[in-house]
């Protein structure tokens, strides 16, 4: 035996061709691919018109969640407190409450359309 070929046994799983390489090797080019997109995601400026984009964007959502019956009950109290926050020149604070409106005002829409055609339990029939 020539000890220069010897290969880790935790290791050998690379040198074959199956299943487990091919995920293994996936799995690091969709955590660099998403390390990637998070690290770009989060570079915006908290400025005036970020928050005026996210506030517009939560109105938006809350439109669409009312139009079917969808709205939830904290969307409105989210778009007071960015414009709190807004007010006091808190940017970045302001635009992560308009955010949380806008996925509220999203997620309402979805549930209601979602339920849309439930009907009642048959036990209250």
């Amino acid at each position: 035996r020539c000890a220069r070929t010897r290969v880790s046994p935790d290791w050998i799983f690379l040198l074959q061709p199956n299943m487990q390489k091919l995920s293994f090797v996936g799995s690091l080019i969709l955590t660099a691919a998403l390390s990637a997109g998070c690290a770009t995601a989060g570079s915006g400026k908290a400025d005036q018109a970020g928050y005026n984009m996210a506030v517009a964007a939560a109105k938006a959502a809350q439109t669409k969640a009312k139009s079917v019956g969808g709205e939830w009950r904290d969307i409105g109290k989210f778009l007071k407190k960015a414009d709190a926050a807004a007010k006091g020149g808190d940017f970045a604070g302001a635009i992560k409450l308009a955010k949380k409106a806008e996925w509220q005002g999203n997620a309402g829409h979805d549930q209601a359309m979602a339920e849309k055609n439930a009907g009642h339990p048959s036990y209250l029939k």
